[in-house]
């Protein structure tokens, strides 16, 4: 503001910043923000004492919370005579407000996928039961999920702007790896509980647990 009354030639009272742009109510008298930013720039545009550069403090306490939302979808097919899960569509629809970059967004979100994936099927801590010892302590013995793990997931988004932050956007860092675990389970209780009646199954799905789960009436 002081940069922008000094350019102005004008009372740094007197100027009022809005959309941008800097400006002298009942004049003529403009600046954008970006004339004044290149102006900080240059040493001998700025006022006496001032340095080169903007340098601004601004604390902004939002008025509630942002919640994100959406759907997944999972299609499995189990081989009962294995227990082995597959994962043959994934389908999900995201609302996270006003998207300022779609191609890292969706990048992010099939990295969580891949994440809740492994977690749901895959990767298990195995401890020894009499020492304690972390017996899956290395990545040879324990199981991240890989491409051949995954199909190619169907994402799409529909987005209803913040109300709560002027940028209208709401949160995505943990959407696919909130999303992924329950859609998964609950894809297999649901293909399990035709067979066997079953309601839960604790993670991860493994194909021994799953054939445990198939042959637990028999």
């Amino acid at each position: 503001m002081q940069l922008a009354a000094h350019l102005l030639e004008v009372s740094a009272q007197d100027v009022r910043f809005a959309d941008g742009v800097f400006g002298v109510p009942g004049t003529d008298l403009r600046l954008d923000v970006f004339a004044v930013a290149k102006a900080a720039r240059d040493p001998a545009k700025l006022p006496a004492g001032m340095e080169p550069g903007l340098d601004t403090t601004h604390h902004r306490v939002p008025p509630a919370q942002t919640f994100p939302n959406g759907c997944h979808i999972v299609e499995v097919e189990i081989d009962p005579n294995t227990g082995a899960v597959v994962i043959e569509r994934y389908t999900v629809v995201d609302d996270f407000g006003r998207i300022i970059n779609p191609l890292l967004l969706e990048g992010q979100v099939h990295g969580g996928i891949v994440q809740g994936i492994g977690q749901a099927l895959l990767e298990h801590a195995v401890y020894d039961p009499d020492s304690g010892q972390l017996l899956s302590g290395s990545f040879m013995d324990y199981a991240m999920p890989r491409a051949d793990n995954v199909p190619p997931f169907a994402f799409s988004t529909h987005n209803v702007p913040s109300t709560a932050n002027p940028l209208g956007v709401k949160g995505a860092g943990e959407a696919g790896a909130v999303g992924a675990p329950p859609a998964v389970i609950n894809a297999i209780v649901d293909a399990l509980h035709r067979r066997v009646e079953l309601r839960h199954i604790d993670m991860p799905a493994t194909p021994r647990r799953v054939w445990e789960m198939l042959n637990r009436m028999h």
